[in-house]
């Protein structure tokens, strides 16, 4: 079989014995051993219904020869043993992944990177209940929004986790739902559905063709859906990490990011046992991290293997709190930092957080240290519901008079979206905050001083002190954060102190050295 690179390519495995408990009591790998180098990569398989495995891979190599034999826990010769090989092809693609790799951390740990080094940056949506409760349909109008506005990931739990929800099996029903485990409802994850998943396959294709990254959260600890008890605290840390195992297997071979905790302490047992899981069977070292909710000290395992990122969120209450993003940027070891849950626009009151709001949160949590991205959620969009007058939610939390499709038209949305567009193509990688390099205004610095972006919220001439304007990027662009526009460039004479720009609208200054 022939498969270009950073592609997923399917093997397909059927037992010859019967397994009584497939997805508990059958573990089953394959190791690909790439000829030319002796590269060894392990991927586990997931069990697919029936008597059907599959292993999902995705050659990081451009070329070369892969041979494969699987291996497990079961004397089942239609399972165990088998062998084959894959062969790399050249091609071009316009897939960014294709072309540059998986995301992973950056050397320094602050920011996203391809798997060839090229920088990226997080632009992430909230819309966590699309697995279970969007259609195909549904998911191709808000994929083709999103990708349009700029985004590159979306937040997603992967399962509906509260275990007192109550609705019909049926997408298109009010306060309806599809279900992943039979048993979460009793806080367990031993029976699985496959039929859920292979539908899930298809919502995350399309996420996939338009450009969107799934941010993959196994069992939510916090809130959830509609605050009905949670599964993700309660169940046993053994079972969760079987289904982080089974996450990496079906979606690990293709661009992913683990949000292994969510809304909770960080302290929960669950969360070791998840990204320790993770780490291990994560071929590709896609990014692992944490998201805690609005009370959390947001440092949780600091030191762990499996953790690359920490994500804060200030809670729903329509406030500007860079500082928590600023105070996580400062602990050590260094980990990626972002707020992942600002207010939810239009949540619980129309205008609430609404338009320019997202825009300088986006900006703000940036230039504070949150430099492996920005984050976006809207009311009724999140939770996915279905219509303006769908029943049974958290009033708190939804936009009014909204369901899903609405809220898709958000301004706020448009705006974080530009801030990927602004800085596409600039070497973001490892940027960090700076006050030093001009006067008032927000600032990132590289490490190598060639880029500077400040953020001002009001405009007006970027001052640059003098014991700093000489080593300052002389080429710079002032843009509009509410159109992406750019306004002004130029390029600073030697004994130039000041960028100038009339004021009375954000700005941001890009400034580098060509």
């Amino acid at each position: 079989m022939s498969v270009p690179a950073w592609r997923e390519t399917e093997l397909s495995l059927t037992a010859e014995r019967s397994h009584t408990n497939p997805y508990l009591d059958v573990e089953l790998w394959a190791e690909f051993t790439h000829v030319p180098t002796g590269t060894v990569l392990r991927r586990p398989a997931f069990w697919d219904g029936g008597s059907t495995w599959l292993v999902r891979f995705a050659s990081p190599l451009a070329s070369g020869l892969w041979n494969w034999r699987t291996d497990g826990n079961v004397d089942d010769p239609g399972l165990v043993g088998r062998t084959g090989e894959l062969a790399v092809v050249a091609g071009e693609s316009a897939d960014r992944f294709q072309r540059y790799g998986f995301w992973r951390m950056s050397p320094g740990g602050r920011s996203l990177v391809h798997a060839d080094g090229t920088p990226a940056l997080l632009v992430a949506d909230t819309a966590w209940a699309l697995p279970w409760r969007a259609t195909p349909d549904d998911v191709r109008v808000y994929a083709a929004d999103r990708a349009e506005k700029g985004f590159n990931a979306v937040l997603l739990m992967s399962v509906q986790p509260d275990m007192h929800a109550r609705g019909s099996r049926d997408r298109t029903e009010d306060e309806g739902f599809d279900v992943g485990f039979e048993d979460l409802k009793d806080g367990r994850l031993t029976d699985l559905n496959p039929a859920y998943f292979q539908y899930l396959d298809g919502l995350l294709d399309i996420l996939g063709d338009h450009g969107l990254v799934p941010v993959l959260q196994p069992v939510f600890q916090g809130f959830g859906w509609k605050g009905r008890s949670v599964a993700g605290t309660v169940v046993p840390p053994e079972e969760y990490a079987r289904y982080c195992r089974y996450l990496v297997a079906r979606y690990g071979a293709r661009p992913a990011i683990y949000l292994v905790g969510a809304d909770g302490s960080g302290e929960e047992p669950q969360l070791v046992a998840g990204g320790e899981e993770i780490e291990a069977w994560d071929a590709y070292g896609q990014p692992c991290g944490l998201h805690y909710r609005p009370n959390g000290h947001n440092r949780a395992h600091q030191d762990a293997a499996w953790l690359d990122f920490q994500w804060c969120q200030t809670g729903h209450r329509g406030e500007h709190l860079p500082e928590r993003v600023a105070d996580m940027w400062r602990n050590e070891p260094v980990k990626g930092v972002a707020n992942g849950e600002p207010t939810y626009e239009n949540s619980g009151e129309k205008g609430k957080s609404s338009g320019w709001w997202q825009g300088h949160e986006a900006w703000s949590n940036l230039c504070a240290g949150g430099t492996m991205g920005v984050v976006y959620g809207a009311g009724s969009l999140w939770q996915w519901r279905l219509h303006s007058d769908e029943p049974d939610h958290e009033p708190f939390f939804l936009a009014p008079g909204c369901g899903w499709r609405e809220a898709l038209d958000f301004e706020g949305s448009h705006l974080v979206g530009l801030v990927g567009r602004i800085l596409d193509g600039l070497p973001t990688t490892d940027l960090r905050p700076n006050w030093e390099r001009a006067v008032g205004a927000r600032g990132l610095t590289s490490e190598d001083g060639t880029l500077y972006i400040g953020y001002s919220e009001r405009g007006g001439p970027l001052w640059l002190p003098a014991e700093t304007a000489k080593g300052f990027p002389r080429s710079y662009r002032v843009v509009d954060p509410r159109t992406g526009e750019t306004v002004a460039e130029g390029v600073l004479a030697a004994d130039d102190t000041m960028i100038p720009d009339e004021g009375g609208a954000p700005r941001i200054f890009v400034c580098y050295d060509e």
